[in-house]
């Protein structure tokens, strides 16, 4: 019996928008073979995916070591804490940064150095336009157009990246992530875009008699404030998150795109020197450090929940849980949830 045209339409389109599906179990086989580098034409070099499993040909670091042991516990989670499938679209593949000179594909996620990544990225796919991250403003470095992102590309395209590209991804303590995003956007003068988009809407919806300038300027939003707003369930159905407070497994999919590195804000310099290595360019440049001096940590976190109420902290809890579990993070001992 032969199939309706429209149900014939609707198979195709059905199996066309599972290809990540797909990406995800085959981005776990064997790299594929070697690739000619940019540089010396018909030079074959080993890609970084073969480098990270080739560990015959490479010295296992401490560093490296750490980072497959993180690849592995996120597969585990995984399996553990998800169920259903998602399929993702071409939109949902915006924050994964494409290096086709090096092999490389990297989910950026704000507050977890992601200006600097840009920037060392911005240099590695410049053809010598550029040579020291440092030197890239921070602003240029967020300019949609200045780097390609896996969105850009075709389904074919994408598929054979994700095979083949080593795939890597930078996290952080999700507490201490989204205070850094609460001070960054909510207590500098200058980001008055957030205060405008943001702070007036959650001071309208949270805090009771605001004064007019306040409704106004939106530039004194409250860390209490802004908890209420995350939580609440009308935030969400309005819009997504801003990807500066996005749950990491919002933005970057880590258990339907396979990373083959994990590396984290805590050991931020040794993890980036292993992706460097990985990338053969550890001589090339050198990851750039940070010069800050109030850096939000653990105990900074835990100065700005102390004034959330335990029924709050539970309710943020349960939103940024899952980026608890996947990524292997402890409940913050300062947390009163009862």
């Amino acid at each position: 019996m032969r199939m309706p045209r429209g149900g014939r339409l609707f198979l195709a389109t059905c199996l066309g928008s599972l290809f990540v599906l797909v990406l995800y179990f085959q981005s776990i086989t064997k790299p594929e073979p070697g690739v000619k580098t940019g540089s010396s034409p018909g030079k074959i070099r080993r890609s970084p995916l073969q480098a990270l499993y080739n560990g015959d040909q490479l010295d296992l670091l401490a560093a490296q070591r750490s980072l497959q042991g993180r690849r592995e516990l996120l597969e585990q989670a995984c399996l553990s804490h998800t169920r259903k499938r998602q399929v993702l679209s071409s939109e949902d593949l915006k924050h994964l940064i494409v290096d086709d000179q090096h092999s490389l594909i990297y989910c950026y996620v704000p507050k977890v150095a992601c200006t600097n990544w840009k920037r060392v990225l911005m240099v590695l796919t410049s053809d010598g336009r550029y040579t020291d991250p440092l030197s890239i403003p921070a602003n240029e470095a967020h300019v949609a157009g200045n780097l390609r992102t896996l969105s850009e590309f075709s389904v074919p395209e994408i598929n054979k990246r994700l095979r083949s590209y080593l795939k890597f991804i930078f996290v952080r303590e999700p507490f201490e992530r989204l205070v850094s995003a609460y001070r960054n956007k909510f207590t500098r003068s200058y980001n008055t875009a957030f205060h405008k988009r943001y702070g007036t809407k959650i001071i309208r919806r949270h805090r009771p008699d605001p004064e007019p300038e306040a409704l106004e300027k939106g530039n004194d939003v409250s860390f209490r404030e802004f908890v209420q707003y995350l939580v609440d369930p009308r935030t969400q159905r309005e819009e997504p998150f801003n990807e500066h407070w996005e749950r990491v497994h919002s933005l970057c999919h880590p258990c339907l795109i396979h990373y083959d590195v994990v590396g984290k804000y805590e050991t931020l310099e040794p993890d980036s020197q292993a992706v460097l290595r990985l990338a053969g360019v550890e001589g090339m440049l050198q990851f750039p450090t940070s010069g800050k001096s109030t850096r939000t940590d653990g105990n900074m976190a835990a100065r700005f929940f102390k004034h959330i109420s335990p029924f709050y902290q539970k309710k943020l809890f349960n939103v940024y849980k899952m980026d608890f579990l996947l990524f292997n993070y402890s409940t913050p001992e300062y947390l009163r949830t009862r």
